[in-house]
């Protein structure tokens, strides 16, 4: 007969020997869940690269999960469950606990089959979403960037993006951004900072992310010697950013961007008031499209007298804002316009996307009779029919008769 003493140790001994055979048993099994998992992965991601779970959103029986931002394993768990492609929320917690995935979720769009995997699926989401390219083009207008989207696949909210864009204060910590003034008419704060290049955005982005990729890329071009050289233009980011855009849509050659600033640079500081109009037919256009009409080389007077700060052949200096997305190019070109150079006026030969340039009226005049009939051509090739009145002004337009305006360009 043993003692009670005997009896209680003998059960603390049994007691300790469980404890120690599961724990041995449990690191055993960890030890061989960590292998298999590696093998199992292995073979994953292998059989990715072979294409064999190549899933989109057009494949038959695709399932979409969007992941979000700050998402946490229970979220995504529900996700999974309430689209049919989990039957256990409590059991996908845990192994991906084990497999060492909680915090590794990427957000975005991501395709899953039905019949997939806990494995799978868990690694699926830790992959890059599903992306669509989109390419920007220089010289796009915020009304044209959303249509690119949209027809690319993207499905935000216009409100919504429209909201953001007016919101600079949702992008403060971008130094550019808290430098914008905001002037009285302005369309779109943001607008000539969505930087026109090629992106991969997720179908399903934010329009607050979608501005943020823009808005990083517009900061690595931003070079810090570009704040130093607009302080010593006695500029501000923004009026650089403003002009550019002009620069943008007057034309698309670099070296003759260099001479386009250099003629708007020459009025914006000259002592003649009258100089001051810089006269752009760019700033025509934009309003012309922003109306839902065809941007165009001739313009006819009321066009020309359209009333709104953005016009610059009735409103002095720089427009309120930027009038569409400038490249590199023309940023550069606002910042270091070509030196040494005395043009005051500049107009388009219609030939080649080329620029015509003059120091003085005279010689201004006399390149718009030389280059008249090819805008013409230009505009009737453009839009079927022709469109009264050559572009692009900083004197005031004299009107004929026939109601036609005989424009000295810019």
């Amino acid at each position: 007969m043993l003692s009670n003493k005997v009896r209680v140790a003998l059960r603390i001994l049994i007691i300790i020997a469980l404890l120690f055979g599961f724990a041995v048993a449990g690191v055993y099994i960890g030890y061989n869940y960590v292998i298999s998992q590696d093998k199992r992965f292995n073979t994953l991601k292998q059989d990715i690269e072979d294409g064999k779970y190549d899933v989109k959103a057009d494949t038959e029986g695709a399932v979409t999960i969007v992941v979000k931002s700050g998402d946490s394993t229970s979220d995504i768990a529900e996700k999974l469950y309430d689209q049919g492609l989990i039957t256990n929320k409590f059991l996908f917690s845990i192994i991906s606990k084990l497999n060492g995935f909680d915090g590794a979720y990427v957000a975005g769009t991501h395709y899953l089959l039905k019949g997939y995997s806990y494995d799978e699926i868990m690694y699926f989401l830790t992959l890059e979403p599903a992306a669509v390219k989109v390419t920007i083009p220089e010289g796009s207008t915020y009304y044209e960037i959303k249509k690119i989207l949209h027809d690319a696949g993207l499905s935000f909210d216009d409100e919504e993006f429209d909201k953001c864009m007016n919101s600079p204060n949702l992008f403060v910590d971008y130094e550019f951004v808290s430098q914008i003034e905001i002037k009285d008419g302005r369309d779109f704060i943001l607008s000539g900072y969505l930087y026109p290049d090629t992106y991969y955005f997720d179908v399903n982005a934010s329009p607050e992310s979608i501005i943020r990729r823009f808005l990083n890329n517009m900061r690595n071009k931003l070079y810090d010697e570009y704040y130093a050289r607009a302080k010593k233009l006695g500029m501000t980011m923004d009026e650089v950013i403003t002009l550019a855009s002009v620069i943008q849509m007057e034309t698309g050659k670099p070296l003759d961007m260099l001479y386009v600033s250099a003629v708007f640079h020459n009025r914006l500081k000259s002592d003649d008031e009258s100089m001051r109009y810089l006269g752009s037919s760019a700033t025509i256009n934009y309003l012309i499209e922003i109306n839902g009409g065809r941007s165009s080389i001739l313009h006819t007077d009321s066009q020309l007298s359209i009333e709104s700060p953005y016009n610059t052949y009735t409103h002095q200096g720089l427009p309120p804002g930027p009038i569409c997305m400038p490249g590199s190019d023309a940023i550069s070109a606002a910042l270091y316009p070509e030196p040494n150079c005395n043009y005051l006026y500049f107009c388009a030969t219609g030939e080649d996307g080329n620029t015509a340039f003059a120091t003085n009226l005279s010689d201004h005049e006399a390149n718009i009779e030389k280059y008249r009939e090819n805008w013409i051509k230009a505009d009737e090739a453009a839009n079927s029919t022709p469109t009264p009145t050559p572009v692009d002004s900083t004197e005031p337009a004299e009107t004929t008769d026939n109601g036609l305006v005989i424009i000295p360009d810019t």
